[in-house]
C-alpha cells in the first residue's frame, strides 16, 4: 500500500517523461550460506515522473525469476546419499526507485537509483534430485503456498503422492509451518541499480535486498540484475 501511495502522490507535482521496456538476467540467492546462486531472467516496463532536471521516481512492473540451488551429501548406517536442490520462485515485483541522472557525455546519462520494491509469488517448483547408494528418486512440488501434493519421478515413472503418504513412507519431512507451506508468496525490500543511458538506450546493473523472510525465521531474498532497455 505504502508503494501504490507513493505513486498516486508524485503524480499531482510531477512531469511525466515516457516508458521504458527492460529484459535482463538475474543471479539471485537467499540469505543463506549453504546455498549457491541461480541464473534467472526479468523483463517488464516501466514510466518516469521527473521532479527536476535531476531527480525522478521511476516506478515499473517486472516479470522475475529468482530461486538458489543447494547440494548436500550424508551418510546414516550403510545408506550414504547426495541431494541437488533446486529452488525457481517467479514474481511479479513493483519496484518504485527514486532516481539521480547526471549528464556525462553528449546525450549519455549516468543514472543512480535507490527504493523500496514489492513482489508477489506467482508460480515456480522446488525441485530435489536424490541418489542413496545406487537408487535415484526425483522430487518435485510447488515453491509457493500450501503443499499437498509431491511429484515423484522414480524407475522411468511418474507419479503424485499426497504428502501425507510421502511423510508416512519416506520418514521426517519437514516443511516451515504446520499448514505444509514452503515459501511465503509476499516479499518486499530495498532496490539500489546504476544505469548508463545512450540517447534512447539503457544498460543498468541492479541490486535487491529482501527485508521480509521467505519463511518462519527462515531466509531473504538477494539478488542481481543486468539488463537493457529502451525508453520510448
Amino acid at each position: 500500500m505504502f508503494v501504490l501511495f507513493a505513486m498516486v502522490s508524485v503524480m499531482g507535482f510531477s512531469q511525466f517523461n515516457g516508458w521504458n521496456a527492460k529484459v535482463g538476467m538475474n543471479l539471485s540467492s537467499w540469505s543463506e550460506d549453504e546455498v549457491d546462486t541461480k541464473l534467472g531472467f526479468r523483463a517488464g516496463v516501466g514510466t518516469e515522473y521527473m521532479f527536476s532536471n535531476i531527480l525522478s521516481l521511476q516506478p515499473s512492473l517486472f516479470f522475475s525469476l529468482k530461486g538458489c540451488k543447494a547440494d548436500s551429501e550424508g551418510e546414516l548406517e550403510d545408506v550414504r546419499g547426495k541431494a541437488k536442490v533446486t529452488v525457481n520462485q517467479m514474481y511479479l515485483e513493483l519496484p518504485v526507485m527514486l532516481a539521480a541522472r547526471f549528464n556525462v557525455a553528449n546525450k549519455t546519462n549516468l543514472v543512480v537509483t535507490a527504493g523500496p520494491y514489492a513482489g508477489y509469488g506467482i508460480g515456480g517448483k522446488t525441485k530435489v534430485d536424490l541418489r542413496m547408494n545406487d537408487e535415484k528418486l526425483k522430487m518435485k512440488f510447488n515453491s509457493f503456498g500450501k503443499v499437498d501434493k509431491v511429484t515423484i519421478e522414480q524407475g522411468g515413472k511418474t507419479q503424485d503422492v499426497p504428502l501425507s503418504e510421502l511423510v508416512g513412507n519416506f520418514g521426517d519431512i519437514e516443511f516451515e509451518n504446520n499448514d505444509n507451506k514452503f515459501l511465503n508468496r509476499f516479499d518486499f525490500g530495498l532496490g539500489v541499480g546504476l544505469a548508463l543511458e545512450f540517447n534512447r538506450f539503457i544498460v543498468g546493473l541492479d541490486g535487491q535486498f529482501g527485508l521480509t523472510e521467505l519463511a518462519d525465521k527462515g531466509p531473504k531474498n538477494l539478488n542481481y540484475a543486468v539488463s537493457v532497455g529502451y525508453k520510448f
